[in-house]
């Protein structure tokens, strides 16, 4: 019943989610089935006695053996979720923000108004693959910053109600038909809360289950689509939907302060969000969700839990401080999820080749002999990749690990350059760049992987059931100048000078 949770510990987690908004657990669920096999099963043995048929031990142990299996068959089944559309965020124009208009606010606002946070902002966005096309809320552009709890809710509303309505719009679902919903914002958590926010404008109904989530980071979009599907699992049978809202308020977020490693956020986030539409019927859904993989790094390293922190500077500035170990860190949470996913989506022979490997590395340690890693080819299992836009640096060490070629990194590049890194929204943004371009076609897989604080990194596969009958709102009026060429900056070059815009 509890579709796409790959262990024991993801169905509890479902069932106590479950419990606790009211809907039945797992084995109340699954109780009325059962007994209903073994009814089927006894009624059946009486009146084949009855017509004067015995069975010997060896025909009813082999009759108790099926009965067994068709018991677990129902025990482990999943329940098909389907991605119904999408719809991104599309900034107003009045909230552009130039990487020069960036520049120049570094040397106006008091805050950061010195030579050497001018010169790093510089080179950071001359680094960055950032566009000038990028937005920032109506508050970042005031001298001084005007962030206050007013302004910060009020750009929520207009991403999160905008998106909503876009979405509706496309799928023709009324509010009354959702009957989940999940929202994941990391640093903005108002009382009451953003899903809370979204019942009241949509007056959904009363018995809605919602959840917010918050302190995820930039992976939180693959995290709510799985919570989503489990609550959808757990709902009584019947076409029922999940909305899922994915983004990043950037008003409270602006640091105010001089620390390098903390004015990062300042200049790699902009406005962005996605809302999804999931589904337990197949009518009308574009995408079948096949497979969630979690994977999280922060329980084995401190290094790993600490390497992207909120916290205050010496002069008790709030920021988020990104950790010079973050491209290692997330190289790390990146081969742990390839770990876990590999077995459910490569190739037999490619699975064959990779086991083969890590049995030669482990002998190769002991005899002291050199045995050179292999990263599984995953063009084999996807068609498509959508990679967080966190930066370019994020990007590429991305590409190198996994061997991927420009055309599959080329979403998350276009992504970054048009809308700058929109924390756990950017991969619906990149998915939408790739229906946008009619790459993706019946059948085709999608592969999507967040990287988040944690350090986590979370997978979210999709296999296409009907492409895009018409383009994301996002990219309608640009994607006829994309790809566009990039300049690439020599990252490593720049960051001899300052290590930390390597991250």
């Amino acid at each position: 019943m509890y579709p796409l949770l790959t262990s024991e510990h993801d169905r509890s987690v479902a069932n106590t989610i479950a419990m606790a908004m009211g809907l039945p657990p797992l084995s109340k669920q699954l109780f009325p089935i059962v007994a209903g096999m073994v009814l089927v099963c006894s009624i059946f043995l009486k009146a084949v006695r009855r017509l004067g048929y015995s069975f010997s031990p060896i025909q009813l142990l082999l009759l108790s053996l099926v009965l067994l299996a068709m018991v677990a068959a129902v025990v482990n089944r999943t329940r098909a979720v389907y991605l119904v559309d999408y719809a991104c965020f599309l900034p107003c124009p009045t909230w552009r923000f130039p990487n020069s208009t960036l520049i120049e606010y570094a040397r106006l606002v008091p805050a950061f108004a010195d030579d050497r946070t001018v010169g790093f902002t510089t080179r950071v966005l001359g680094s960055s693959g950032l566009g000038d096309e990028t937005s920032l809320p109506p508050g970042d552009h005031y001298i001084p910053p005007d962030n206050n709890l007013v302004v910060a809710r009020a750009e929520a509303e207009l991403v999160i109600f905008s998106a909503i309505d876009d979405l509706l719009a496309k799928t023709g679902v009324t509010p009354d038909a959702v009957g989940v919903v999940v929202v994941n914002c990391s640093v903005f958590a108002p009382v009451p809360s953003l899903s809370d926010m979204i019942v009241n404008r949509y007056k959904l109904r009363s018995d809605v289950r919602c959840v917010n989530l918050s302190g995820m980071g930039c992976s939180a979009g693959v995290i709510s689509v799985g919570l989503a599907a489990g609550l959808l699992g757990a709902a009584p049978h019947g076409a029922a939907h999940a909305l899922v809202v994915s983004t990043e308020t950037i008003t409270p977020n602006l640091y105010l302060g001089r620390e390098r490693s903390m004015l990062l956020s300042n200049m790699l986030f902009r406005v962005g969000g996605a809302a999804v539409l999931l589904s337990t019927s197949k009518d009308r859904a574009r995408f079948r969700l096949a497979h969630i993989v979690r994977t999280i790094t922060g329980g084995a390293q401190d290094s790993s839990y600490r390497c992207i922190f909120q916290e205050e500077d010496e002069e008790g500035n709030l920021g988020v401080k990104l950790s010079r170990d973050l491209m290692r860190v997330a190289g790390d949470a990146l081969k742990a999820n390839i770990t876990a996913l590999g077995p459910l989506v490569l190739p037999f022979f490619e699975q064959l080749r990779f086991v083969a490997n890590k049995l030669l590395l482990k002998l190769g340690r002991r005899g002291s002999v050199k045995v050179k890693p292999y990263v599984p080819d995953l063009c084999k299992a996807f068609h498509h990749v959508c990679i967080h836009a966190g930066g370019r640096a994020v990007v590429d060490e991305v590409q190198s690990s996994l061997g991927l070629s420009e055309e599959h990194v080329e979403p998350s590049r276009m992504a970054l350059h048009r809308f700058g890194n929109t924390s756990s929204s950017s991969v619906w943004y990149e998915m939408a760049y790739l229906e946008a371009k009619g790459r993706v076609r019946k059948g085709h897989r999608v592969w999507m992987v967040g990287l988040g604080a944690g350090v986590k990194c979370n997978s979210a596969v999709w296999e296409c059931i009907r492409p895009a009958a018409r383009l994301d709102k996002a990219w309608a009026g640009c994607i006829h100048r994309y790809p566009i060429n990039v300049p690439h900056a020599n990252v490593n070059m720049v960051a001899e000078s300052d290590p930390i815009i390597a991250v």
